[in-house]
């Protein structure tokens, strides 16, 4: 251990490393900073215990997407380990009716046409609506979904189709906690976030202007600087 305090950073569905690189970077100097890998994995539960098993102290917690859901619930299963929580362009509530047919089809597309034509159809809902045409943020965007294959992608649907109801848990939350949510977030909206900070007692939330669901990608300096508050670095 480096003595610094240990801060876990958990990505979204089909995300790697890459959408956390500036974050690493930013927080690098100050905290012991880890990545998870949800790879090969189908359920909620299981990604979270996946991460607690790889850390024995108390660490600050934050996570994005489908990162956020194994958040909240690593957050259930072992409150004491988890020091500060941010929460980031996530929901909490079952799934809905209709929503398996809608993430299967795009698993079905994956193993038909391949991740680039899966890409094609799922990125651009995913980020704000004047930055769907600008490859500085795309092109990199979709050589991400391209590292990843069917079998990821299919294995993690089924773990958001199975995904725990967090909500009568959230207002058990009792560490300090930071929303972040795109201004323009048509996956996770704004609403949303709302309705999480009013059952988590005390918590804050900051808008990223600007950015439409892939908050960290989009807009990083401004995630960045929320994160130093909720950090207190």
């Amino acid at each position: 251990m480096s003595g610094r305090p240990v801060l876990w950073l958990l990505p979204g569905l089909l995300c790697d490393a890459y959408v956390w690189r500036e974050q690493e970077v930013a927080f690098n100097a100050s905290h012991e900073v880890h990545l998870a890998d949800f790879r090969g994995f189908s359920s909620i539960t299981e990604m979270a215990r996946s991460v607690l098993e790889q850390s024995d102290v108390p660490f600050a917690l934050a996570g994005h997407s489908m990162g956020g859901r194994v958040a909240m619930e690593m957050v259930r299963l072992a409150p004491q380990r988890v020091s500060r929580l941010m929460l980031l362009d996530t929901g909490y509530k079952p799934s809905a009716p209709g929503e398996e047919e809608k993430r299967m089809a795009l698993v079905e597309l994956a193993r038909r046409e391949g991740m680039a034509a899966l890409a094609a159809v799922w990125l651009p809902p995913m980020v704000h609506p004047e930055r769907m045409n600008d490859p500085t943020l795309m092109d990199p965007l979709v050589q991400m979904v391209c590292r990843a294959d069917p079998d990821t992608f299919e294995g993690q649907q089924r773990a958001l189709l199975d995904r725990p109801d967090a909500g009568p848990g959230l207002g058990d939350i009792r560490c300090p906690t930071w929303l972040v949510c795109g201004s323009d977030d048509g996956w996770s909206p704004l609403a949303q976030h709302r309705e999480i900070q009013a059952l988590i007692a005390g918590s804050e939330m900051t808008v990223i202007e600007g950015s439409g669901h892939m908050t960290t990608v989009e807009r990083p300096q401004a995630v960045t600087a929320a994160m130093r508050r909720w950090l207190g670095v």
